[in-house]
């Protein structure tokens, strides 16, 4: 199969089917070089706590979508799914669908524990775009998982969002103004790290302009994801530098303005 597009190997991304999110912020956040395919997780369950337990639920033939494409890793850009499924189901699935896939396979709430526990992150902060049913599932996986939830600040779309990126679903209609104006909330709730919630919420303008908060470093489930994926991708190790790195921006800031300078 052709490399000649991606000398650095291939990622697969599995992404929810109404979200525009994830892929363009892919494009920036991986390394030139590294190509995507991308394939999308279904679901025609209609309440949104049902769909998210059948993405995970449905994994194994969602891989099945990328037949025997060369890929070095894959990344499930569903964040809510983990905290419904709970951590120990969430970890026996991945173990198997690393096993299938002969590759490593993560998803954006195992990259996040990855990227805190690489902090040293005990207190965290959230900044959440979810309705308070399932905040309250997410805070209680963060916990599970070992970090004290101190502080949470939830985003509101602005009616120029609603105008804009009118949707059936609420994340997918949050603009970066909206999630910088959240993160500013965080300001002074003395935290180890701030986690930006949901994969379908822009959120690389937000961490460009406050990379850290008060000491504490800001990561999103798709940064956090793009990072785990990258390294596993190259087989090169976790490391503070590398996250610290890509937190700033030191690699994709230029992808980014190229990108976004049109907007």
């Amino acid at each position: 199969m052709s490399f000649e597009y991606a000398p650095r190997g291939f990622v697969g991304l599995l992404t929810p089917q109404a979200n525009t999110t994830v892929e363009p912020e892919c494009q920036i956040l991986l390394p030139s070089g590294m190509g995507v395919i991308n394939a999308r997780l279904t679901s025609n369950k209609p309440v949104i706590e049902e769909r998210l337990v059948d993405y995970f639920d449905t994994l194994h033939a969602s891989l099945a979508q990328f037949a025997d494409a060369p890929l070095r890793a894959v990344g499930v850009a569903c964040t809510g799914s983990s905290y419904l499924y709970g951590k120990d189901r969430e970890d026996a699935l991945f173990q198997a669908l690393s096993k299938q896939q002969g590759a490593p396979v993560t998803c954006s709430a195992l990259a996040v524990v990855d990227a805190l526990q690489t902090l040293e992150a005990k207190r965290i902060g959230l900044v959440s775009p979810y309705p308070d049913s399932l905040l309250a599932r997410s805070v209680a996986y963060w916990q599970s998982r070992g970090f004290a939830v101190t502080a949470v600040s939830k985003v509101v779309a602005t009616k120029a969002d609603h105008a804009r990126y009118g949707s059936t679903h609420p994340v997918y209609a949050l603009g970066s103004k909206a999630a910088l104006a959240s993160l500013q909330q965080l300001r002074g709730a003395s935290l180890d790290a701030i986690v930006m919630l949901g994969t379908g919420m822009p959120s690389l303008k937000s961490i460009l302009e406050i990379p850290v908060m008060d000491g504490a470093p800001v990561i999103s489930c798709t940064l956090a994801l793009a990072w785990r994926c990258a390294l596993a991708a190259q087989h090169q190790p976790i490391s503070a530098t590398s996250l610290r790195q890509w937190i700033h921006g030191t690699d994709w800031k230029a992808r980014w303005q190229a990108r976004c300078s049109a907007a």
